[in-house]
């Protein structure tokens, strides 16, 4: 049986240009921060990849630290951040990775947000606390119902208030257009798997002149800002996957077919914004059955998707995102498309969805 792969949004596979790109470097063993031949090739292959993914994301290249991916970058991002105060205002609908960091590291206010997941701005700024906020943190898009946020005047309003801005990018990223020289933010984080990079690399980009201690100690790596040998593997491929261009029109045009298909089905919905939001992700709510029930029916069926509410490998806790919101958090379905979606894959799940909730919702009758 075929198989359709619709879940890009948890990650994505590597483009061919990127492995190309990397396999050179999976044989070549030198330390960047020597001084031999060896090392000084390693260095400048670093060097220019970081120069991709700071002129992807609107960044200056020594504003790039490279890191293992989104969550560390995050992470590193709240304990730079919580240095001499603590407060940190979180929206609850921010990623895990920024939730449990800010209440690891920090003393935690939750802002909610409306009916299709996007903060209210005013409601942001209020809950600063003037001298003791650290950090507000902001996604770029939400990673569940691909709701872009409010983030210009989030950012100018918490900067205006003394307060730090970190953006989460890891959704948005290779998916529209992220500048974060225009945008003003002083800390973002992205990671390369969600855009055809490979696994296991990401970057924060800190603002110039914002000096923050590290997370990882012990090496002087990254201008003393990462301690640990460089992935230089995976660095090459991020720098590739970088400056690939997005496919907006296309992404879009994939996802407004999978709704279509999706709600043609009696009492199946769609949360988030279906218009201001990033393009490759849908989310559908699924009356009268299980998610993970529809999940594993697609995936009998051919189709890979992932459960935007409560059942994943590795949690059966509602999301806090589709609770946040206010809607079921329980029977969603989120399907996300990337690179190497085709129309087939479109076709596969159109053809899937109807029966497999026909088929679960006979078996509760």
């Amino acid at each position: 049986m075929a198989r359709h792969y619709l879940d890009h949004a948890s990650t994505s596979p590597a483009r061919p240009e990127v492995v190309d790109a990397m396999l050179p470097w999976l044989s070549f063993a030198a330390d960047p921060g020597r001084v031999h031949t060896d090392g000084r090739i390693s260095r400048s292959a670093v060097e220019q990849a970081r120069e991709q993914v700071a002129a992807a994301f609107g960044a200056r290249p020594r504003e790039v630290v490279f890191t293992s991916g989104a969550t560390e970058a995050i992470a590193a991002a709240v304990w730079g951040a919580t240095q001499s105060r603590r407060h940190v205002v979180v929206p609850a609908v921010e990623h895990s990775a920024v939730r449990d960091a800010s209440a690891a590291f920090g003393e935690v206010t939750e802002v909610g947000v409306d009916g299709v997941g996007r903060v209210d701005v005013d409601e942001v700024l209020d809950a600063i606390r003037p001298g003791e906020t650290a950090l507000v943190h902001i996604q770029w898009a939400n990673h569940e119902v691909g709701t872009l946020q409010p983030m210009v005047r989030i950012v100018a309003g918490a900067r205006a208030r003394g307060a730090l801005v970190h953006v989460d990018a890891a959704c948005a990223a290779g998916q529209v257009p992220v500048d974060f020289g225009a945008l003003g933010a002083d800390l973002m984080s992205v990671s390369a798997h969600k855009l055809g990079g490979p696994q296991g690399v990401g970057a924060l980009v800190v603002r110039r002149g914002l000096r923050l201690r590290p997370l990882l100690v012990g090496g002087e790596q990254e201008r003393s800002r990462r301690a640990g040998m460089e992935n230089v593997a995976g660095i090459v491929g991020f720098g590739v996957a970088a400056s690939m261009p997005a496919d907006e029109e296309r992404a879009r045009a994939q996802t407004e077919a999978l709704i279509a298909a999706a709600t043609a089905v009696h009492a199946v919905v769609t949360y988030g914004d279906t218009v201001d939001r990033v393009p490759h992700i849908a989310c559908l709510g699924v009356a009268g059955v299980e998610a993970e029930a529809v999940l594993l029916g697609l995936d009998q069926a051919g189709v890979a998707a992932h459960s935007g509410s409560a059942c994943s490998s590795e949690t059966f806790e509602p999301s806090p995102v589709l609770a946040a919101m206010g809607v079921e958090a329980e029977r969603s379905l989120r399907v996300s498309v990337g690179w190497s979606t085709t129309d087939a894959d479109v076709e596969a799940f159109a053809a899937a969805f109807p029966g497999v909730v026909s088929r679960l919702r006979s078996l509760r009758a």
